[in-house]
């Protein structure tokens, strides 16, 4: 008796875990009286700990945004479109793209015009998805209502000031702040080491003995030689920091955030860096007008303080056809930090370059140690420039993605990055010469271990023309999906020979790729299928803009044993909580959950069946079933232990057996 007691117990409680439906936001409706004829309808989400709603402006492909519907009405009319609070805003490599959301609270307002008198109620929806660590929910649809009485007070519309205020009552997650400082420690030290590289290029290397000698010329003591060589440094600084503050105060953090995905900057972008290459690479220099130039050096000859601040100013605009294009490139990838971002990127470039002149300039003694100007400069010049090559066109490939041409897929990438790093290696073996090159006489060590480098680099790449993922550089190229061939060049399905690659399909089947497991998005279909070869059923609620399905895909699914299950042992269902492609007539039923309601898309229907049948509403959600659709063993959701995942199914086969 105890032990059924026991049992019984375990069973409950197993059950409860997934047997829950989630409602993690709350929506609450206001309205905000700006005039006697414009008024806001503020709709705001309450989010429970540890979810986050996305924003209404995500992507293609990547998960569901937020998206308000309001009434049509006589009575009034929509003024532009919703606004909405900062939020945070990451570079999620799941969906490898930049997506914004919110947690604790998001604040959208709709600014309307009323065209009648008041009293008016006015009705929308809103349609949502939202997601924690281990899950997601399938899209949701809230009916919202306004009521404007006129007797509202008069207030200001301040979307972000009251975005500060719910920030400062409510800190953000500890692991997004923690993610924000990794972020910004990252911009940090690119722009740390490319204002090194910046100090080896031919621009900016001479200019160190002219500084040592101005110096020399202005300081009569030793004391006021370094103080002077202090306040020179600290002036670079200040110059950078100023460039990389007016970019965040001309463009505000949502801009900045906004260039990643905006097609027109991408593209211009990418001609700018082509620029940039050609003219590292020799073929023209890009200077600032000479005037410029003349009018900071009379500046500079004042003497004292500011006299020395338009030195270090003299020095950015000589070394600008050198220090310009690295500058560009990096306040475009600071954006990423937000709208501080460009300020850290500048501090950690300024600080690279401002050290070793402000040494140079205190010691004097020191420039004796410095190797000579040479062809090398010229060499690190040309290096420079082949990478920025290869950068430009991960920013035409951001807009290709966006616009989802797919004029420059994964092995096209791939292919352009080996010829270009392919040719920086014949390059610095000397099989390459360029306009501004020295003759080559022998190879440095220095410059054979980088070419050996570069080499070593092309040839790894060249596996992924066949499919290989490519970790090192996994943030550069488009996803696998986004390819000629999601299975690699050359590569048959299910791992047959060519001769055999026309393996008929079941009606209603499809090969999921990139693994080649046979899954059907039907569960009539799947299900009459498993009976026909006798075999589980494994459904798999899942949804295409969910975060975790994806991970479970590319983490736990690829390993061999638990792949050899999914393809040889069961017949998957995979059914998509948020497929959006609209339902037979003959199929569109009344919502069981949502009284008054149709069910009109198909993931409408899926995501019923999982709430109904098992009682949640998450995502994933795995359940093995015998052809009775009864549970061989207990349905479990987000699991990244391969082992686990392995014993749940090795469970439910054996049950079935």
């Amino acid at each position: 008796m105890k032990n059924l007691f026991l049992l019984l117990l375990s069973f409950t409680l197993t059950f409860s875990s997934f047997s829950q439906i989630l409602t993690p936001v709350k929506w609450e409706t206001t309205v905000e009286k700006i005039s006697e004829t414009e008024y806001n309808l503020v709709s705001t989400a309450v989010i429970d700990t540890n979810w986050h709603l996305y924003s209404q402006n995500v992507p293609d492909d990547g998960p569901i945004p937020t998206l308000f519907t309001f009434e049509k009405n006589e009575n009034y009319e929509l003024i532009g479109t919703p606004s909405e609070g900062e939020g945070h805003t990451i570079d999620d490599p799941v969906f490898n793209m930049r997506i914004k959301y919110f947690e604790k609270k998001g604040v959208f307002k709709q600014r309307i015009k009323l065209l009648k008198t008041l009293p008016l109620k006015i009705e929308g929806v809103v349609e949502f998805m939202v997601c924690d660590d281990s899950r997601c929910l399938p899209p949701t649809e809230i009916d919202l209502a306004f009521e404007l009485t006129g007797n509202e007070p008069i207030v200001k519309d301040e979307l972000k000031t009251e975005t500060k205020k719910i920030s400062k009552q409510e800190p953000e997650n500890k692991s997004n702040s923690n993610n924000a400082s990794r972020s910004l420690w990252a911009i940090f030290l690119i722009a740390f080491f490319s204002g090194f590289a910046a100090l080896l290029t031919p621009c900016v290397f001479p200019m160190i003995p002219m500084t040592v000698s101005f110096f020399t010329k202005q300081s009569k003591s030793k004391a006021v030689g370094i103080r002077n060589a202090i306040i020179y440094g600290l002036s670079i600084i200040v110059i950078y920091v100023l460039l990389g503050s007016l970019v965040s105060f001309i463009y505000g953090p949502d801009a900045l955030n906004a260039l990643s995905t905006n097609v027109w900057f991408n593209v211009i972008f990418f001609l700018l860096l082509i620029v940039f290459a050609v003219s590292f690479l020799g073929a023209f220099e890009i200077v600032l007008p000479s005037s410029w130039g003349t009018k900071v050096d009379a500046q500079a000859d004042r003497g004292g303080v500011i006299g020395i601040f338009f030195m270090a100013l003299a020095l950015a605009i000589v070394s600008f056809s050198c220090t310009g294009p690295i500058v560009g490139t990096l306040l475009v990838d600071a954006a990423s930090g937000g709208q501080i971002g460009p300020i850290v990127g500048m501090f950690g470039f300024s600080l690279a370059l401002a050290i070793p002149f402000a040494l140079f300039a205190a010691f004097p003694g020191w420039l004796n140690s410095l190797p000579k100007s040479g062809g090398w400069l010229n060499t690190v010049k040309v290096v420079l420039g082949f990478l920025e090559l290869a950068l430009a066109f991960k920013f035409l490939s951001n807009a290709d993605l966006v616009l989802n041409l797919h004029l420059l897929e994964r092995e096209v990438f791939i292919a352009i990055w080996i010829a270009v790093f392919g040719a920086l290696s014949f390059y610095l073996f000397g099989k390459i010469q360029l306009p501004h090159d020295s003759p080559i006489s022998h190879i440095s060590v220095g410059r054979l271990s980088l070419g050996l480098l570069t080499l070593s680099f092309t040839i790894y790449m060249i596996p992924g023309l066949w499919g290989a993922p490519l970790n090192l550089i996994s943030a550069f190229p488009p996803p696998q999906h986004y390819s000629e061939s999601p299975y690699g060049v050359g590569f048959s399905r299910l791992g047959t020979t060519s001769s055999q690659s026309h393996l008929e399909i079941p009606k209603g089947a499809h090969l999921m790729a990139p693994h080649d497991i046979l899954a059907f998005n039907d569960y009539d279909k799947g299900l009459a299928y498993a009976k026909k070869v006798n075999k589980p059923v494994l459904i798999d609620f899942t949804g295409k803009a969910c975060v975790n399905c994806r991970r479970m895909e590319q983490k736990v699914w690829v390993k061999d044993k638990v792949l050899q299950i999914l393809k040889n042992e069961v017949i998957l269902i995979s059914l998509y909580v948020d497929d959006k492609r609209k339902l037979p007539e003959d199929e569109i039923v009344d919502s069981k959950l949502r009284p008054g309601k149709k069910l009109k898309y198909i993931g409408q229907k899926w995501s019923e069946l999982q709430t109904v049948k098992y009682g949640t509403n998450a995502q994933p959600f795995y359940v093995l079933m015998n052809l009775n659709e009864k549970n061989l063993t207990h349905p479990v959701g987000y699991t990244p232990n391969v082992d686990e995942y392995y014993n749940w199914l090795k469970e439910g086969i054996k049950a079935f057996k």
